[in-house]
Order: structure tokens, then C-alpha cells, then sequence
């Protein structure tokens, strides 16, 4: 029986992604250069996971991408690949990092403390079950973006630092963190550091489903001794993939984008055992009844029934945490925080 930990609530969520709402149009137009520049790439031919061929029928279409779902490990894969000319046309023409600045160190105190103080929590909490405690913990974050998690796990007394790709994010995150808490670190490097680090603990959030050479960052994963415990957060394949493909005019805020494939449990079961490792502990809780509740207000909206939508909206946001628990504990939740340990 897995030690699975279900459900968060919603909290000031709503007003952070605030964006989804009011910009629903340029967030459309965003994705659909997205949509653009992985259409022209090369056809996917076999599992971003376990390299099954992909064949047969789409199991479903979203925004233009047909998606297929793997029948030997579970994994959702889109029907192009994500290659280094993908990555480099959607992260640098579009600028990614800016979709994730804060203007002001209020914003940034109140974002990691809603959203990342409590992985943080998470992830130390099961460490110490598992005789390793906080001081013990020496973590590096791949892909750690303006500093979020690394500040959280900083701010409880763990010894934390990261990489990041981008540049102008290691500033603002030293800045916004007052010391220098990342590093920047280019792609090609990455692999090599993580293959070398001697932290014990491995942290990915929200990073797997935009690495390009996954195989190569899982077998220097694997082959760095040092490294106990790896730590991520991943999307699944969920409800929130049903929503988007019937509200065609609202934003794909989880598959489509720079989201190119979507995890299972039993693609994450697959991955884990490549890199040697399995699931010590996880936190499923998903955003699919925000996603729901977003496309009904945005297309309430559009349909010229805003006054149905301020009628509808307060009686929906009462019930959206436990509607979601709901989704959570029946294992088609957007997004799972996994932490693995070393068989």
C-alpha cells in the first residue's frame, strides 16, 4: 500500500493565478506559438518513458496536439517531440521566466509561503520519518526558477541551494532571498553536476515534463551514489486534460504549451525503477476543479452570461476544495509531489 498523502486546499490560489482568468485570450496566443513551434518539430515515434513505439490512435486532441497514451507503462505523450529547437523557441521568443516574476518581495513572501513552504514541510517531515533529519539534509533544486522551494527549505533551517538555466531568474531570486541561494548553470552542464553533487537530496519541481534529455539526467541520477533521496513534482495525466479538450477557447494551463507529455503513476513507477530508486512517500492534490472553474467562468463570459457567471461563481469556490479531495483520492489529480529513495 503506497503512503500517499491526499489533498490541499485552495487557499489564496485563485488570486495568484489570477492571469488565467483575466488574460484568458494572450495566454491563448501565447499557447498557440507554443502549439506553432512544436507542431513543425519531427513526429514522436516511440515513449518519452520506456520507449515503446508509439502507434495506433490518438487516445485525444487539445489546442491542435494530438496525444497518445502509452500501453506499456501508462505515459501520455504528445505527437511531437520536445527537441532543442522546440525549447528554444517557446522559452526564449517567449520568454517563460516572465510568466513567473513577482513584482515586489510581498508578492514573493506570500507565494512561497503558500506554495512552497508546505512542500518543504512535506518533504522534511517524511525525511525524518526515515531517520534523516533536517540538519542531515544537504539539497540541491534542478530547475529551482526564481528560488521558491530553495527559499522555503533555506527558511526552515535546511541546508539548500539550486541551479537554474536562466539567468535573469538567479538574480531575482538572490535578490528577492538577500544571499546568494542559485546558481546559473547551462543545460549542457546540468547533467554533469548532478551526476557529481555530493548533496543527498535531489529536488525537481515542476521540472521533469521540460527536461529534453531525460534519459540522461535519470541515469546521472542514478549513478551518483551520493544522492539518497530524489524529491518532484510532476503533472499527470488527470481531469484537467478532460476540461481543456472540451473548452477549446479557454487557456491549457496543464497539457499543451511547454507541457509536451503527462505522467501516470504507473509511468513514475516505470521511471523510478530505471533510476534505481522507489516511492518512499507522495502528495497527490490536484488544480483540475480550478481548471473547471475557470473555463465555466471564462466561458460563461464569452457566452454573454457574466451575470450567471457572479451567481454561479461564490456557490462553486465553496465547494471546489472538497470536490477536488474528491478527484485527489480517486487517483486522477493533476499533479502528484513524489519523493523517492535509493533501493
Amino acid at each position: 500500500m503506497k503512503n500517499r498523502k491526499y489533498g490541499k486546499p485552495l487557499g489564496n490560489l485563485l488570486s495568484i493565478k489570477s492571469d488565467f482568468f483575466e488574460h484568458n485570450d494572450s495566454m491563448l496566443e501565447m499557447s498557440a506559438r507554443q502549439a506553432d513551434a512544436l507542431l513543425i518539430q519531427k513526429k514522436r515515434e516511440k515513449c518519452k518513458i520506456c520507449h515503446a513505439p508509439i502507434s495506433g490512435e490518438p487516445l485525444y486532441k487539445s489546442q491542435r496536439m494530438d496525444y497518445y497514451l502509452c500501453p506499456v507503462c501508462g505515459h501520455v505523450n504528445s505527437a511531437h517531440e520536445d527537441t532543442e529547437d522546440f525549447a528554444n523557441r517557446v522559452y526564449l521568443i517567449d520568454s517563460y521566466e516572465n510568466n513567473y516574476s513577482e513584482e515586489d518581495r510581498e508578492k514573493y513572501r506570500n507565494r512561497l509561503k503558500s506554495i512552497y513552504e508546505p512542500k518543504a514541510a512535506f518533504l522534511i517531515d517524511a525525511l525524518k520519518e526515515d531517520g534523516l533529519s533536517k540538519e542531515d539534509i544537504k539539497l540541491l533544486d534542478d530547475g529551482a526558477g526564481s528560488g521558491y522551494f530553495v527559499g522555503a527549505m533555506r527558511g526552515m533551517g535546511v541546508s539548500a541551494t539550486g541551479i537554474e538555466i536562466s539567468s535573469s531568474q538567479v538574480e531575482f531570486a538572490n535578490k528577492m532571498n538577500g544571499e546568494e541561494v542559485l546558481k546559473q548553470a547551462d543545460s549542457r552542464e546540468i547533467a554533469g553536476i548532478l551526476k557529481n553533487t555530493d548533496a543527498n537530496v535531489l529536488s525537481f519541481i515542476g521540472v521533469f515534463e521540460h527536461i529534453i534529455n531525460l534519459d540522461e539526467i535519470l541515469s546521472a541520477i542514478r549513478d551518483n551514489g551520493s544522492v539518497r533521496y530524489v524529491f518532484l513534482s510532476v503533472p499527470m495525466f488527470s481531469m484537467s486534460c478532460v476540461f481543456e479538450a472540451s473548452h477549446q477557447h479557454c487557456y491549457n494551463r496543464h497539457a499543451g504549451g511547454t507541457h509536451t507529455h503527462l505522467f501516470s503513476d504507473s509511468s513514475l513507477e516505470y521511471m523510478s525503477e530505471k533510476m534505481g530508486f522507489e516511492e518512499l512517500k507522495s502528495w497527490k492534490f490536484g488544480s483540475d476543479m480550478m481548471d473547471l472553474y475557470r473555463m465555466l467562468c471564462v466561458s460563461l463570459e464569452q457566452n454573454g452570461n457574466g451575470r450567471l457567471k457572479d451567481y454561479f461563481a461564490p456557490k462553486f469556490v465553496k465547494m471546489i476544495d472538497e470536490l477536488q479531495e474528491t478527484v485527489d483520492k480517486n487517483e486522477f489529480a493533476s499533479e502528484i509531489h513524489l519523493i523517492l529513495k535509493r533501493r
